[in-house]
């Protein structure tokens, strides 16, 4: 009686979307609604922040100061209002991205093993509709952790995503996507 063969491939295949449902969540309670999200970096445009203050006649450039807002004048940290530093979407070795560039497995294995965890990104939300620590998938950006509140988003279909880059929060720009929320269990 002949063994029977197991095409690597496809066991591959099956191995990884295991994988990446275990990641995602999938099975977990969901629910999908549309939301106008727009993008922001750490920079002072996004975050209105300002080198020096003028107490010191702006000599001191390299200390940051908040520059709108109930806490102009106070220091700025960079830090989301939960107290976390932010931070943008990483997808990680199992994920869909591999499924769809696997030449990429190697160079992720050998010179950026860091890279093989996935990590969430920082979504700013309004905490009244989504507390801190609410997760969800914003197509186009990947899962995010709701860290941050900001003074534009309010109400329950606003969303703000971060980006290391002021280039590409630019090139986001303002969509309206179906965003998926799995509830802070």
């Amino acid at each position: 009686m002949a063994a029977a063969r197991i095409n690597p491939k496809l066991f591959l295949l099956v191995l990884m979307t295991g994988a990446v449902m275990a990641v995602s969540g999938c099975g977990a309670k969901h629910r999908v609604q549309t939301m106008e999200v727009t993008a922001y970096c750490g920079c002072s445009q996004c975050c209105e922040w300002e080198r020096g203050s003028w107490k010191c006649l702006k000599l001191d450039f390299w200390n940051r100061y908040v520059s709108e807002g109930p806490r102009a004048g106070e220091a700025y940290t960079g830090l989301t209002a939960s107290g976390t530093k932010p931070k943008e979407p990483r997808p990680g070795l199992f994920s869909a991205d591999s499924l769809m560039h696997p030449w990429m497995i190697p160079v992720r294995i050998v010179f950026f093993p860091w890279l093989l965890l996935p990590r969430d990104g920082t979504i700013a939300a309004d905490t009244r509709y989504y507390p801190f620590g609410t997760r969800m998938y914003v197509p186009g950006y990947g899962y995010g952790v709701v860290e941050d509140r900001g003074g534009a988003i309010k109400g329950s279909r606003r969303l703000d995503i971060f980006y290391r880059s002021h280039s590409k929060a630019l090139q986001w720009g303002r969509k309206n996507v179906d965003v998926t929320i799995y509830p802070k269990e």
